[in-house]
């Protein structure tokens, strides 16, 4: 299976090794990332009726859904830290064990309160899982192969949007008052579970690193180790750090983190509230809500795969973050300008999702092309960390708009403004 285009790589050989690591990890590390997002976002489904349920204002479930990356932020660095000294097997594994139980407890909330310490709960519980992927990965790809490798793992975000809004409202439709529980208390329970399951697998899956691989051979193993070595020695060279006070020390790492605050504030402000967007449009029924969710995602995965593979052939991230930034904004004020019109709306959203995950997967390139060793993982730890404390502050901001307002589009407004100023810190970025 050629995960990876042939664009790039030095001969026939080089191609096919990449291509047996592509396809021994990334799969996995997708069906990681699709527990992850699945995990982190059901709360927007689960909003439609445990909200009424436990007494949710949309300005307390703006809080309670952003408040997840407080928690999230805080243990994000340490976290990566921690990684980068006991091994990503273990630690990962770790990472899901405690995630999975923690979601699945979710099903026990009954008031606002909480619902916010469960929230707070699971972000200690799954902090370090993004920047950890992102940290490995580095451990296997050369700079110039990494974006195609990022672009598949956050194919994640648009699987999980793809396949979890279907099954989210078909699941909180079909088993609603089933055993004595709501639908919303299922939705936890069940999408808790594989978080648990694929903990346990990552034990047994996962390498800690190319030396460790017993499915490469020795000549395979040395030859990605060599280039890494190679790459390594080429950034010490021009001045890049590998020490962990070069990552606080770079102003390109400030500012990538400024973008991804801008990215990922967006993604998780559309994740957590497209299906209270899709029902205003008029969709009753929680299962067509479900499906008409998954189009944006279902676009936004085609879209990142080829960015990817074009940033990577061109050997470009500055422009291609920065486009498809203002690709995502633009598709915001869509979406809020013609919010009144379903089909313009859903166009704009579509855009919109398109725009910001393809802009967070090159984005991501970047810090390990510039930093190695504990520097990266400090680095890509921190960039992790600004960006998620987005996540608490969009949602939020969202929310609080949407109740004192009484207008929905302008919370669309606000994610497409902080876009575009992330995509103009990009282009400011000068070693990207």
């Amino acid at each position: 299976m050629n995960l990876l285009a042939r664009a790039g790589f030095g001969d026939e050989s080089e191609w096919r090794l990449y291509n047996k690591i592509a396809s021994r990890l990334l799969p996995f590390m997708i069906l990681l990332y699709v527990i992850s997002f699945l995990d982190r976002v059901n709360i927007g489904f689960a909003k439609l009726r445990m909200a009424s349920d436990i007494g949710l204002s949309d300005a307390a479930y703006g809080f309670g859904a952003g408040v997840f990356f407080v928690a999230y932020c805080i243990c994000e660095i340490p976290s990566n830290l921690i990684l980068a000294r006991v091994g990503a097997r273990i630690w990962i594994a770790r990472i899901m064990l405690l995630w999975g139980l923690v979601s699945a407890g979710m099903m026990f909330v009954t008031s606002p309160v909480e619902f916010y310490v469960m929230r707070v709960l699971l972000g200690v519980a799954e902090a370090g899982f993004f920047p950890g992927i992102i940290l490995y990965l580095t451990y296997w790809f050369p700079t110039r192969q990494r974006s195609q490798a990022i672009s598949y793992f956050l194919l994640g975000i648009a699987l999980a949007g793809v396949i979890g809004g279907p099954f989210s409202g078909w699941l909180m439709q079909t088993l609603d008052r089933q055993g004595g529980l709501h639908g919303w208390q299922w939705l936890f329970l069940i999408e808790g579970i594989p978080a648990v399951m694929a903990g346990i697998a990552t034990i047994f899956f996962l390498d800690d690193g190319p030396a460790k691989a017993r499915w490469l051979t020795a000549n395979e193993r040395e030859r990605v180790i060599d280039t890494l070595v190679q790459e390594r020695a080429a950034r010490d060279a021009l001045g890049m750090g590998h020490k962990l006070g070069h990552a606080f020390r770079d102003l390109d790492v400030w500012a990538l983190a400024c973008v991804n605050f801008t990215q990922i504030g967006g993604i998780y402000g559309l994740a957590f509230w497209l299906p209270q967007i899709i029902r205003e449009l008029g969709v009753a029924s929680l299962l067509h809500t479900g499906l008409i969710t998954a189009i944006p995602f279902g676009f936004a995965a085609l879209t990142m795969i080829f960015v990817g593979r074009h940033s990577d052939r061109v050997n470009e991230r500055r422009w291609h973050v920065a486009c498809t930034a203002i690709i995502g904004s633009s598709g915001l004020l869509l979406s809020g300008a013609f919010a009144h019109i379903p089909v313009l709306s859903l166009i704009g959203l579509t855009l919109a999702a398109a725009g910001l995950i393809s802009a967070n997967a090159v984005l991501f390139v970047v810090p390990g092309s510039i930093l190695s060793g504990t520097a990266a993982a400090a680095g890509i730890g921190m960039i992790s960390m600004i960006g998620n404390a987005g996540g608490y502050v969009f949602p939020f901001g969202i929310g609080w708009l949407r109740e004192i307002s009484g207008r929905p589009e302008y919370g669309l407004f606000l994610l497409a403004i902080a876009s575009f100023m992330g995509a103009l810190v990009m282009l400011r970025i000068r070693k990207a």
